[in-house]
């Protein structure tokens, strides 16, 4: 497993992430002042700020080691933004906040809700996932809210390629911390470990959302806007640390 800083805490979750796509917005930072984690700050990509809409696959997963029946390969759809912090020991940590993430079971949501403060919701989620080798890689995420669909998805090259160091691709994976709010002056940190992703080039992508609907207003523009990007990571297998308490 890759990570730049290791802390090495006692490991909570393991899973394979599977066919991560990512469409990739610019929002203004000012939108995303009031859920920003103490001891963060926003994490910029050529003085561009980002949110992303995430679509992906749990596979093989198991808490503590023990695989729950009903609950090792399910679906996880997130809209997540960038953020970085100084670690007085380990320097700067580049992490993710999530504002909302969106699973198909009721006890998943409730573990990562209660131990690391999450925003998890349980809605009917699907996956389509069609493979031809010779020809393109077509994979679309799905889920119910509010009593209509809603789905992006993409068709893509079947091989995928190495991440270019420095680039956007580069900035939206890389990132190995996950932050939460815990009140105004503190916050939870956990680690996320997995190997440097190789991605899929994109050849069309489509997206029927409705941010405001499944996020709230403060994204509700997100509807009506291009991405600047697109990805479709292969994935990996990962290993989640407990989290721990920064600032009091």
């Amino acid at each position: 497993m890759s990570n730049p800083t290791t802390t090495l805490r006692p490991v909570f979750l393991t899973a394979s992430w599977r066919r991560l796509l990512l469409l990739n917005y610019r929002i203004n930072p000012d939108a995303l002042l009031t859920w920003l984690p103490a001891h963060t700050e926003l994490d910029l990509w050529n003085d561009t700020c980002y949110v992303s809409l995430v679509g992906f696959m749990f596979q093989n997963t198991r808490m503590r080691r023990f695989r729950i029946p009903g609950h090792v390969n399910f679906e996880e759809i997130n809209l997540r933004f960038y953020v970085r912090r100084n670690d007085p020991e380990l320097g700067w940590k580049r992490g993710v906040v999530f504002v909302r993430e969106i699973v198909p079971r009721p006890a998943i949501a409730w573990v990562a809700n209660t131990l690391y403060r999450e925003r998890y919701v349980t809605r009917r989620m699907g996956h389509r996932w069609e493979d031809n080798p010779e020809d393109t890689l077509e994979v679309e995420y799905s889920w119910q809210e509010a009593g209509q669909t809603q789905s992006f998805g993409v068709r893509a090259d079947p091989q995928p390629v190495e991440l270019k160091a420095g680039s956007e691709a580069e900035f939206i994976t890389e990132h190995y911390w996950g932050y939460t709010c815990r009140d105004a002056r503190s916050s939870t940190e956990y680690q996320v470990e997995h190997p440097r992703w190789r991605v899929h080039p994109i050849r069309e992508w489509s997206c029927q959302v409705d941010f405001g609907a499944v996020y709230g207003a403060g994204f509700a523009a997100l509807t009506e806007m291009q991405p600047l990007s697109v990805f479709l990571a292969e994935g990996s297998d990962v290993i989640v640390r407990g989290g721990k308490r920064i600032g009091k």
